[in-house]
């Protein structure tokens, strides 16, 4: 860096002119660094819109959830959930192939009745994604960034609440469905392509009554309190806590139709109606009618209730 003389100061003797005197000169040896001016560039990327920033907070939400790209103890329950409900249609599958047709037919569940061995996986991601979502975003502050996007309140629980219900999914139609394909390429799968599309439309609609139940359930609980663990329990104790109400209630009155209180057994006795096989000896006097009116009303109430904790909530940005 190199610097011109300094301009000696004025002499106090001397008469002033009255104009202050020029600023001195700097010289900088810049070396190799330059600087380009580049100006405004506008964006000439792809723009999605709204719809396009629901799609990535849903991704980005499943992910999460799911412990993709986070350290290992957050992968620990996601792993054992879709373990446990995966494997029973495996073993299934395995014993479909080595025992003969006769002890196999007699060995494997309907396909309702599979939804009996992976119960446990649906209400653990039950009690587990909507929390994870919903809860650490409050807590954490990201609620305000995440509105201070193009999201707004509305598109924001839609993209969690697609993110909810794609993980719910994952345990609800993914090992019916494997099973499905599976037992179809071993030969031991429905005849024809009729019996075929047939079966697939109602494990898809029985995947998606119970996953809309679930998620409703998950996501008003959580946006109910701002602690994870406290929702996570309040989830569970509702839904088995509706179960002792429902059948208490339905023995001691004698009503049988009572039983669809117990948000535990009404998703599994709906999913035997959509495949048109008899349900478990204690729903056969419950008529179709109240269940399917109790599993709106519990969907449409919890989609409800989640709106409107959030539409009263005070977000700072």
């Amino acid at each position: 860096m190199t610097l011109t003389p300094p301009t000696p100061p004025p002499d106090p003797d001397e008469p002033s002119s009255g104009v202050p005197p020029a600023p001195t000169a700097v010289a900088v040896d810049t070396g190799d660094a330059r600087i380009h001016d580049r100006g405004y560039r506008r964006y000439d990327g792809e723009r999605t819109g709204v719809g396009g920033a629901i799609r990535t907070l849903a991704v980005h939400s499943m992910r999460r959830a799911l412990g993709l790209r986070r350290s290992a103890r957050h992968k620990i329950l996601p792993v054992m959930v879709v373990v446990f409900a995966y494997l029973p249609g495996t073993a299934f599958v395995g014993a479909a192939a080595l025992l003969p047709d006769e002890f196999a037919e007699e060995f494997l569940p309907s396909y309702a009745d599979y939804y009996g061995f992976i119960i446990a996986a649906i209400f653990l991601f039950t009690a587990f994604v909507a929390p994870e979502l919903l809860c650490t975003d409050r807590r954490t502050g990201m609620l305000g960034v995440y509105l201070a996007s193009p999201l707004d309140r509305r598109t924001y629980l839609a993209g969690k609440g697609l993110a909810t219900a794609g993980i719910l999914a994952l345990v609800t139609i993914g090992p019916p469905l494997l099973l499905l394909i599976a037992l179809s390429l071993e030969g031991s799968g429905p005849d024809g392509w009729g019996a075929g599309l047939e079966l697939l439309w109602r494990i898809v609609a029985s995947g998606l009554v119970v996953t809309g139940i679930y998620t409703a359930i998950s996501l008003a609980v959580s946006a109910t309190t701002d602690r994870k663990g406290a929702a996570m329990a309040s989830i569970v104790g509702i839904i088995v806590g509706s179960g002792v109400v429902g059948v208490t209630l339905a023995e001691t009155l004698d009503r049988p139709n009572l039983r669809v209180i117990s948000l535990l057994g009404l998703p599994q006795a709906l999913v035997h109606r959509i495949h048109d096989e008899d349900p478990p000896p204690e729903w056969v006097d419950v008529a179709t009618t109240p269940m399917v009116l109790v599993a709106v009303g519990v969907t449409v109430v919890g989609l409800a209730w989640t709106w409107d904790r959030y539409r009263r909530l005070t977000v700072r940005r």
